[in-house]
């Protein structure tokens, strides 16, 4: 299927061809992206490059460069002010290994889905091209990549602390967060001929110095080196760091590196309903450059085509989760006009076919700050919102997001509103003042609504900064009771993660006694990953809780980390043996049998006589020998 543009937009140049066609010499940014390029407000260069556009200055695209030379780098010629690199919408190393750290076979965010076609830690490699080609030129990184790995951190592929890819990407300025404002200031100032070693003070940037400068409102953390050997240490400049990401209170961080210092200056400000109209409102063409049609396009496009951003930032702040890390904890959120006025736009595209697949954020039904006082004072540095139960100051009300979805499903040519970014549950318990569950299931759900509760152990739940195993049970029942009462069929399709820190094999057992109970299959089992810049992460390198200093069981033994993902799915025939050795090193061999409450049958008895397998077992029609009926797809019942 093809994606056409939006009439009447255009491409930012990707070629001296481009530039021709526009008059023009030279560009004023160039910018460096690990994705392909995609002009959607969902991809991150796309929108840093339509937002400095919208302020008079000459962009060019330079998607997923050949690294091994400099020459692709050179294809727009040297850029005026600065070039822009971005890993793109992932961490690169994230998009190319498994948790298993083998290569992925696909890359959705480049042509055809074929991978291979970024390196490891793009944001160095297209840095040191950069470089080859012009030494002295204003280089400015950002992005996910960047953002998360800005302080020194750990790095699971390599199993090992890194630097902060400030240092290792010999960039002059790295900007967190999702940077419009920052990237705003940086041009004006270059524009008016700054150099960029003055640029030292900017919200939102992390910056190299020689020396930390004296300021009152400073917080110095453990220095890359004493993090490097010193596990505890680590701990501790997290805990200090992740304290200090809130723009209101947030304090310049600063951390040695050797002779030099990473320093940290404190986050932007939220924006603004005015300001988010402004950055959804730009001409993006809403779709993947025509040069990769031949290909297949890109399929990332697909999930957003015709999904709407309603909101940034989460107050969920999931410890395995890093987006309140990299948008922060206060909602910033569009205006109903400027979102509805992107729902008109989607029902004239012609592939559109009635259905919009999505509207919400990194969690969708936070649509409105967790409390007035948070655009205030900021968030509190010592409670979270939601966990271990909701603050007294939460404001839980979806009335702002229900008449959101009743506008959108209201307009001409739209026929179905999901809602696909997720919602929390224990939000939604939260709101006694509004129908959102019976609107959410008699409007929004195809089916089938996705739930996170990642686990059911209290233990691991503490740790993953999630609601207890009890309000996920009260969920569903009401979610059940709702359909019911509704005449419709929809199930829970509930997401878990195996291996987090803190699970063991008899958490990862208690899990798979949960599913049985519930009578439900995962087809898919996510293991966790420590990716940079998340409190899961700090606490599987350190195998501490950095806010408390207690002790955490962290599996990473491969054997056990097979057996946990095996018990999550116990029914598939190709994990019963896994599935039998973990509950025989869990001490539940209780669970091996065939009554009901087990969950695998016992091993074969072998045949001492001849070695081979027991006849009496593997009569015809029995036993491995023939074909037998997996529970196949998940069918929560």
């Amino acid at each position: 299927m093809e994606f056409p543009p939006v009439p009447g937009t255009s491409f930012l140049p990707v070629s001296r061809e481009d530039m021709d066609a526009r008059g023009w010499k030279e560009v004023d940014f160039l910018m460096v992206s690990g994705d392909a390029c995609v002009d959607h407000p969902s991809f991150g260069p796309a929108v840093i490059a339509r937002v400095l556009e919208s302020r008079g200055y000459r962009v060019g695209m330079i998607a997923q460069p050949d690294w091994r030379s400099k020459d692709a780098f050179l294809a727009l010629g040297r850029p005026r002010l600065a070039a822009l690199v971005s890993a793109g919408n992932l961490d690169s190393m994230l998009s190319r290994f498994t948790a298993s750290k083998k290569g992925r076979s696909s890359d959705s965010y480049s042509p055809g889905g074929k991978s291979g076609l970024r390196p490891d830690r793009a944001t160095i490699a297209y840095c040191s091209r950069i470089r080859e080609c012009w030494k002295d030129i204003p280089l400015v990184i950002g992005g996910v990549e960047a953002s998360l790995r800005r302080f020194a951190h750990y790095d699971y592929w390599s199993d090992s602390v890194r630097r902060s890819m400030l240092f290792d990407s010999q960039a002059d300025l790295l900007v967190y967060g999702m940077g419009e404002k920052t990237i705003i200031e940086i041009a004006d100032l270059l524009d008016r001929g700054a150099p960029v070693e003055n640029l030292k003070t900017l919200r939102g940037t992390v910056c190299r110095v020689s020396s930390p400068p004296e300021i009152k409102k400073r917080v110095d953390v453990p220095s890359f080196e004493e993090v490097s050997a010193d596990r505890r240490a680590f701990a501790e400049a997290f805990r200090l760091q992740s304290l200090e990401q809130d723009p209101f209170s947030g304090k310049t961080v600063i951390q040695p590196h050797g002779s030099a210092y990473i320093l940290q200056n404190p986050p932007s400000f939220p924006l603004s309903e005015k300001e988010m109209d402004a950055i959804y409102d730009l001409p993006y063409t809403r779709t993947y450059h025509p040069s990769y049609e031949a290909e297949g396009g890109v399929p990332a496009i697909r999930e957003v085509r015709f999904s709407l951003t309603s909101h940034r930032g989460c107050f969920g702040s999931c410890s395995f989760c890093a987006i309140h890390y990299h948008q922060g904890r206060i909602i910033q959120a569009r205006s109903h006009e400027s979102l509805l006025r992107e729902a008109r736009l989607l029902t004239t595209l012609p592939d559109f076919r009635g259905y919009i697949h999505d509207v919400g954020g990194p969690t969708a039904n936070f649509r409105i700050p967790a409390c007035g006082e948070q655009l205030v004072r900021g968030a509190c540095k010592t409670r979270q919102c939601l966990y271990p139960t909701p603050c007294p100051k939460l404001r839980a009300d979806h009335s702002d997001y229900l008449d959101l979805l009743r506008k959108i499903r209201a307009l001409p040519g739209v026929k179905k509103v999901f809602i696909r970014s997720g919602i929390r549950y224990d939000y939604v318990l939260a709101d006694r003042k509004t129908p959102f569950l019976e609107e959410l299931c008699a409007h929004h759900v195809s089916g089938q609504l996705k739930v996170a509760p990642e686990h059911v152990s209290e233990g691991v739940l503490k740790l993953m900064g999630k609601s207890g195993r009890q309000v996920y049970e009260r969920f569903m029942a009401e979610y059940g009771a709702m359909n019911e009462k509704l005449g419709k069929k929809q199930y829970i399709v509930p997401y878990f993660i195996a291996s987090h820190p803190g699970a063991g094999l008899k958490e990862a057992v208690e899990l798979a006694e949960f599913l049985r109970d519930v009578r439900f299959q995962p087809e898919q089992v996510q293991d966790f990953i420590p990716t940079p810049g998340s409190l899961s992460t700090c606490m599987y390198y350190t195998g501490l809780d950095p806010f408390t200093g207690e002790e955490v069981h962290v599996p990473r033994d491969r054997t056990e980390r097979k057996m946990q993902r095996a018990l999550l799915q116990y029914g598939e025939p190709r994990n019963r043996e896994t599935v039998i050795q973990a509950l025989k090193a869990a001490g539940r061999e209780d669970l091996i049998g065939t009554g009901p409450l087990c969950l695998v049958k016992p091993q074969h008895r072998e045949d001492g006589r001849r070695g081979g397998k027991d006849p009496r077992v593997f009569r015809k029609g029995k036993g491995e020998g023939t074909k037998r009926s997996g529970p196949g797809k998940a069918r929560p019942r």
